[in-house]
């Protein structure tokens, strides 16, 4: 399936041309009347400016993120360091509205964190609604290009010359080779431990073990809690599909992102169409209930915690509070990582690790109310002592040092094996505010993992990939080949569900073939030969053949 793209809203398409023609030519320059003191290259801007108040509104495309500046430990310490204060802005509702929103009404906050693969990216840095950060650090805080990696500022180097945004969770290849066999996936197949060992540890590789797994479940555990178990849970439905019935499981099932050095469609993969097929026959048996295709993600998690799944195939990350909270009632409740669907090869699964991209990225709008302290504020965050400051936190309250390394104080690493949302909203540690954590940095130190979260986690490393070639593919919003992948997008949100539900396979056969032949009318070798170039860039860029 082409990579998700979010669509162009149609107030974006009337007022684009007077917000492109808004485009700042002096790039960078604050506001008039500032009185920031710049940085210079041996000494960071914000450490010059400390004593000076601000407040940034700090925008986080993530509806789901809940966390509050100014109520834990880390957060306040951070404001008294630096004199910088925030502000949260959490969309209520549905992301790509919310941004469109905001562009389309020249709103967009002092600072911007969003998926380095939104359609809003490209949209806002064509629009100059964005700040280049090479040159606002160039007259603000030359500091920041000691602390910036080069790399990754190579990498989302614009046409222009210019890098708009930094991102975080960014692995270099440096990175892979220095940490080779130690790197986790975030990608897992999870089963209940007590239920998947009650019902004789099944192998769950191929779409009739799968099966047949998930009728056993079902059959000797029909309730939880007096609750209906649900056989298998994923990430939840939107309208553009399921990331756990498309990349996730595409990974697992080890099929490529490319075939004869161009970009391939991988939801075209013969094993993949297979899968599919199983789930529908799972669906035809009662195994898909209702609810996963209307939960969202918090009633996920809310029933993850309650143990209702039998299996999910789903982030681990997202599972910690769940995962805790079912160690805590009982260790053999809690959710295991399994070998999962494999492709008909039984090739190994070929997990996605963390690329240059990283996950989000981080920019400064024209907007800004003081862009020069801003710049400064994201290079604080962004070397080595904003990352001590985001990851352990404070010295002597919630680690020590021994021996040159740092380490979380018993009471505060306790919390993250018991009680996790207590450990962020007090004491805001182990990136509690993620928006620009440098998780690289933090593995030198050696991950500790507690015993309800650690198989998951260790259990990913022997397949940890890098697919950073095949980041960066978006196109440029309002292009032909942007509106096609749109349209194939939503198309294939319609269809997921319908495929899934199919009575037989002659109609999931019949919405398929028609499924494809809409893509091919539409134009999905356009979308493909553009994505191949860019492909081809990104080689270059990564120095791979």
């Amino acid at each position: 399936m082409v990579k998700k793209l979010l669509g162009t809203a149609l107030t974006l398409l009337l007022v684009g041309a007077v917000v492109f023609a808004e485009g700042s030519q002096d790039k960078g320059a604050p506001k008039a009347g500032t009185k920031t003191v710049a940085g210079t290259g041996s000494t960071p801007g914000w450490k010059l400016n400390k004593d000076t108040p601000i407040t940034f509104d700090w925008y986080i495309n993530f509806s789901w993120f809940a966390r509050q500046w100014g109520d834990s430990a880390v957060s306040k310490y951070i404001t008294q360091k630096t004199g910088v204060n925030v502000r949260f802005i959490v969309p209520a509702g549905n992301e790509a509205e919310k941004m469109n929103s905001m562009i389309a009404g020249n709103t967009l906050p002092d600072l911007i964190t969003i998926g380095w693969w939104e359609g809003q990216v490209p949209m806002m840095i064509d629009a100059g609604l964005v700040l280049p950060l090479d040159v606002l650090a160039q007259q603000y805080d030359p500091y920041f290009f000691k602390v910036a990696n080069p790399q990754k500022l190579g990498w989302y180097r614009q046409p222009d010359g210019h890098v708009y945004g930094y991102p975080n969770a960014s692995y270099t290849p440096q990175d892979y080779e220095k940490l080779k066999g130690k790197l986790t996936s975030n990608q897992t197949f999870l089963v209940r431990k007590d239920i998947y060992e009650a019902i004789g540890k099944p192998d769950m590789t191929t779409p009739e073990g799968f099966l047949n797994a998930l009728r056993a479940a079902k059959a000797k555990f029909p309730t939880v809690g007096g609750q209906p178990l649900i056989p298998i849970g994923f990430q939840e439905f939107t309208d553009v599909g399921n990331a756990s019935l498309e990349g996730y499981i595409q990974n697992f099932l080890a099929i490529p992102y490319e075939k004869d050095g161009k970009i391939y469609d991988r939801s075209t993969d013969p094993d993949y169409i297979r899968w599919l097929k199983m789930f529908r026959k799972a669906n035809e048996e009662g195994l898909l209930v209702t609810d996963i295709f209307v939960d969202k993600r918090s009633q996920i998690e809310e029933k993850a915690a309650q143990g209702r799944y039998f299996a999910l195939l789903y982030q681990n990350w997202d599972m910690q509070a769940a995962q805790m909270a079912l160690y805590n009632r009982d260790p053999n409740m809690v959710y295991i990582a399994v070998d999962g669907p494999k492709n008909s090869r039984k090739d190994p699964h070929t997990l996605g690790g963390q690329g240059i991209s990283g996950w989000t990225i981080t920019l400064i709008s024209k907007n800004c109310k003081d862009p020069a302290r801003a710049i400064q504020f994201l290079t604080y965050l962004i070397s080595e002592e904003g990352q001590f400051d985001t990851y352990f936190g404070i010295p002597d309250v919630t680690y020590t040092m021994k021996n040159g390394v740092p380490q979380l104080l018993p009471e505060i690493e306790k919390l993250d094996q018991t009680d996790k949302n207590a450990q962020e909203t007090k004491y805001g540690v182990q990136y509690t505010y993620w928006m620009l954590m440098d998780n690289p940095w933090a593995d030198q130190w050696g991950a500790k993992y507690s015993p309800a979260l650690a198989q998951p986690q260790l259990w990913t490393r022997p397949y940890v990939r890098s697919f950073a070639a095949y980041d960066n593919l978006q196109l440029t919003p309002g292009s032909d080949e942007a509106l096609i992948a749109e349209e194939i997008a939503r198309r294939w949100g319609r269809d997921l569900p319908r495929l899934l539900r199919a009575k037989t396979d002659a109609e999931f056969d019949q919405i398929w073939n028609e499924l494809q032949k809409f893509k091919q009318d539409k134009g999905i070798a356009k979308v493909q030969a553009v994505q191949t170039e860019k492909m081809k860039i990104n080689k270059q860029k990564l120095g791979i053949k």
